[in-house]
C-alpha cells in the first residue's frame, strides 16, 4: 500500500514513521522545502522520544520519503492524509485555508481514484467542503474521477505519540462509503491486531469525536483546578480529593491532577474551535466557556502566590524556574504556562533563570534573551531567592535537596505540580507553597 500525508508537523512525522514501521510506502509532503531538505538530512524539527530513530530507520529502508511537490506523488497512491495546521482565526474558528489548499491541488493533479482523509483537527462539516473542492476542480478540468473523502482524526498524545499510534486505545473512522471503510481498515490492520478497536461512524460524527474528546480532558482539568483553589481556600487537601474522586470508575484517575493549566497545540486551540462552531450553529458552549476562562485565570496562579510572599516586591530578584515546554517528554511551548509566568516575572522586574531539559532553543526563539537560560537545574538556582517548578519534568522529581539548600539564597518553592510531599520538604528545611494542598507550615 502507498501513502502520501501533506505536512510535516508533530502528528505528519509520527504518522508516517509509526505507518512505514509496519512496511507502508509512505511520503510526507511539505511547502516548506528547508524543512523537506533537512528531513532528508536527517534533521528532525521536533522532539519526540523515539521518533528521530524511527524516521532513520524507514528512510534507510527506503520506506520513508520526503517531497515538496504532492503532484508528483499522486500516481499509484491509494490514501492522501491531509494533516496539515488548521490555526485558530482572531475569532478562534479553525482556519480550513491549508486544508482546501490540499484539497484544490489533489482536485487539480488526480488521476485515478484516491481515498482523501482529513487527520488535521477540523469543525464538523470540513469533509463536505473538501469534497466540494475536489469537485470545482475536477468540474473545471472537465473529467468525473471517482474519490472519496473520510475522517480520521488523531488521539496522539505529545511525549507518548508513537506508543499511542502503535498501540492505541481506539481508531476513529468516519466515513462515507464500504470501499472507503475497506482500504482503511487494511491499512490500520497491524494496529488492531492485538484488539485495539477501529469505531466506524458517519463522518460529521468522527469530525465532532475529536474535539469533544479534548474538550471533555480539557474539562476535567479545569474542574480540578477550580477543585483545588477552593480547596485552599477552606483547608482542604486536594490530593486527598482527587484519590478520593479517581477511585470512582465513572470518573477515573486520569486527567484530575490540579496544576497551572492546560496548554499546548491542542486543547486551548480545539476549545476555542468548538465554542465557535456553537456559536455560528446558534447554541451557547457555557460549560466549555467556563474552562476556558478557568484555565487562563490558573496559568497566574504561580506567580500571584510569589507575589504575594513577596508583598509585591520583585524587582531585582533572582527567580528560577524548573520546566519550560508546556508538559514533560516534548520541547512544544504553544501555549505553555511557563509564557505566562515569565511574562509576569519580567513585568514585576524580577530576573529570571530557567531551565528545560529539552525546550530550551525554543525557548528562545519565543522569549529570546529577557532571561537566563541555565545549562542544568542546579546551576539555575544559584542566588535564587525562590522555584518554581512549572513542568513535572522526572529529573525534578528527587533533586538534591541538600545542595539546592545551599545553592539557593531562600529555601523557598512553588510547586505548580504537586510533585512533591509537603512534609518532606518541610524535613528539608524549605518553605512550600503547592496547588490546593493547603497552607505551608514553617518548620
Amino acid at each position: 500500500m502507498k501513502i502520501s500525508i501533506v505536512g510535516t508537523g508533530y502528528v505528519v512525522l509520527v504518522t508516517g514513521a509509526c505507518f512505514s514501521e509496519v512496511g507502508i510506502d509512505v511520503t510526507c509532503i511539505d511547502i516548506d522545502e528547508q524543512k523537506i531538505e533537512g528531513l532528508k538530512n536527517g534533521v528532525i524539527p521536533i522532539y519526540e522520544p523515539g521518533l528521530e530513530e524511527m524516521v532513520y530507520r524507514n528512510v534507510e529502508k527506503g520506506r520513508l520519503h520526503f517531497s515538496t511537490n504532492l503532484a508528483s506523488t499522486l500516481d499509484g497512491v491509494d490514501v492522501i492524509f491531509s494533516a496539515v495546521g488548521t490555526p485558530p482565526d482572531e475569532d478562534g474558528s479553525a482556519d480550513l485555508k491549508y486544508v482546501l489548499d490540499v484539497a484544490r491541488e489533489v482536485g487539480k493533479n488526480m488521476t485515478d481514484y484516491i481515498l482523501i482523509v482529513t487527520k488535521s483537527t477540523v469543525p464538523v462539516g470540513t469533509a463536505a467542503k473538501v469534497k466540494q473542492t475536489i469537485d470545482e476542480e475536477l468540474d473545471k478540468r472537465g473529467v468525473t474521477i471517482p474519490f472519496d473523502v473520510a475522517s480520521n482524526p488523531e488521539f496522539l498524545k505529545e511525549g507518548a505519540a508513537i506508543e499511542d499510534f502503535l498501540k492505541p486505545d481506539r481508531i476513529v473512522i468516519g466515513i462515507e462509503s464500504e470501499k472507503a471503510e475497506g482500504i482503511l481498515s487494511r491499512l490500520y490492520k497491524p494496529f488492531t491486531l492485538n484488539g485495539h478497536p477501529i469505531i466506524i461512524m458517519d463522518v460529521p460524527s468522527a469530525e465532532m469525536t475529536k474535539y469533544a474528546a479534548n474538550a471533555m480532558l480539557a474539562t476535567k482539568i479545569s474542574f480540578m483546578n477550580d477543585i483545588a483553589n477552593l480547596c485552599e481556600i477552606i483547608g482542604a487537601n486536594v490530593e486527598m480529593v482527587r484519590k478520593g474522586i479517581g477511585s470512582d470508575s465513572r470518573i477515573g484517575k486520569k486527567f484530575i491532577y490540579p496544576g497551572i493549566g492546560y496548554g499546548g497545540s491542542c486543547f486551548p486551540k480545539d476549545v476555542k474551535a468548538l465554542i465557535k462552531t456553537a456559536e455560528q450553529n446558534g447554541y451557547d458552549l457555557r460549560v466549555l466557556k467556563a474552562v476556558e476562562e478557568v484555565n487562563a485565570a490558573q496559568k497566574s496562579v504561580l506567580f500571584e502566590k510569589l507575589h504575594r510572599y513577596f508583598n509585591g516586591k520583585l524587582k531585582g530578584r533572582k527567580i528560577a524556574i524548573w520546566g519550560l515546554s508546556f508538559k514533560p517528554q516534548t520541547d512544544d511551548m504553544r501555549e505553555a504556562p511557563s509564557l505566562v509566568i515569565i511574562q509576569k516575572l519580567i513585568e514585576a522586574g524580577a530576573e529570571v533563570i530557567a531551565y528545560d531539559p529539552v525546550a530550551v532553543e525554543e525557548a528562545k526563539r519565543r522569549i529570546g534573551e529577557d532571561i537566563t537560560y541555565a545549562k542544568d537545574q542546579y546551576e539555575a538556582l544559584i542566588d535564587a531567592e525562590a522555584l518554581l517548578l512549572v513542568t513535572e519534568w522526572r529529573e525534578f522529581r528527587f533533586p538534591n535537596f541538600t545542595v539546592m539548600k545551599k545553592l539557593m539564597n531562600k529555601p523557598l518553592i512553588f510547586d505548580g505540580r504537586n510533585v512533591y510531599e509537603p512534609e518532606e520538604i518541610y524535613r528539608q528545611g524549605f518553605e512550600y507553597f503547592s496547588i490546593g494542598m493547603g497552607n505551608p507550615v514553617k518548620k
